[in-house]
Parts: C-alpha cells; structure tokens; sequence
C-alpha cells in the first residue's frame, strides 16, 4: 500500500525526476509560462511555490537553497529580484494552471502552468459561457454574414455575364 507516500512517479527514476523538476522550475521561473502534461503542471506547481517562498525570504540559507534547485544564474537573479518583490504581499497561490487539451501524438493531457501577474499581462477578458452569452454572439454572426453574401453574389453575377458575353463586356468599355 502507498500509505502517506507523496508525489507523482512520472514513469521516471527518481535522481530523472529530481532533474527533470529542477529543469522546470528554472524553465518558469525565467520564461514565467511553460507548456507541459497536465501531471507533471500538477507536481511542478508544490515545487515551483516552494522556490518562490525562498525567494521572498531572501536570506543567505534561502538564497543557498534555492541554488539547490535553480540552474541558471539569469533565472537565480529575476528570483530574487523582480520576483521576489512582485509576491511579496502574496500569501502563496503563485502559480496558475490551465487545461488546453489533448497532445495529438499520444493523447496526453497538456497544461499551460504561469506565474499569476506575470509582466507585461494584462488581464484578458473571455466572454461568459452561458444561455445568454451564446445569442449575441449568433445575432453578431447572423447580422455579419448577409454583409458578407452580398458582394460574393455580385462577384459571381459579374463573372457569370463576362463568361456568357464577351462581345458585351466590349460594348460597355466602348460606351464608357
């Protein structure tokens, strides 16, 4: 039985899994978004608030603990920088996850996990799913494509007149 037995194996040894977090949490902290398994976003996500938690902290031990886990010096410095001071009044909930469907090779399931307020974010908008979101945007549809028809239908008319009468075509240039 696995009784009290934490974390994901991920079909990995463990010395592969270690460096396969250590790799990931780098990878997001410098990027600040990545594309991953849904359970590898899952696992990634403890790993990754733990990090940022010592990165607020900022002492000596935090700073050598974090180098435990964090491999490049670029992503070590936005830590304990721009970071640190971005969550410092958060208590936590630094990392967000979202579901973007099936890998098409193997029908994995694929996550974006990002760090919430990331820079240069601003907050986007996505239209409410429900009863009435859904006829505005059929009375949008439907207002657009009449618009839409009606040059198509005169391209056509104009095509089907110049193949059927050419000799017409030069009457009316001659007129002009």
């Amino acid at each position: 039985m696995r009784h009290l037995k934490s974390g994901r194996i991920l079909g990995r040894s463990s010395a592969h899994r270690k460096a396969l977090f250590r790799n990931l949490v780098t990878a997001l902290i410098f990027r600040e978004r990545i594309t991953t398994t849904l359970a590898k976003a899952k696992e990634l996500r403890s790993h990754a608030e733990k990090v940022i938690t010592l990165g607020k902290k900022g002492t000596l031990h935090a700073r050598r603990r974090a180098l435990r886990v964090i491999k490049t010096k670029e992503a070590y410095q936005k830590l304990f920088g721009p970071l640190s001071e971005r969550f410092a009044e958060r208590n936590g909930g630094y990392t967000r996850i979202l579901k973007m469907g099936h890998r098409r090779g193997d029908d994995a399931p694929m996550a974006i996990i990002e760090l919430v307020d990331r820079e240069g974010d601003a907050p986007v908008e996505e239209p409410k799913k429900g009863k009435k979101a859904q006829p505005k945007q059929a009375e949008a549809k439907k207002a657009e494509a009449p618009k839409e028809a009606k040059p198509k239908a005169k391209a056509k008319k104009e095509e089907k007149t110049e193949k059927e009468s050419p000799d017409a075509d030069s009457k009316d240039e001659a007129a002009e």
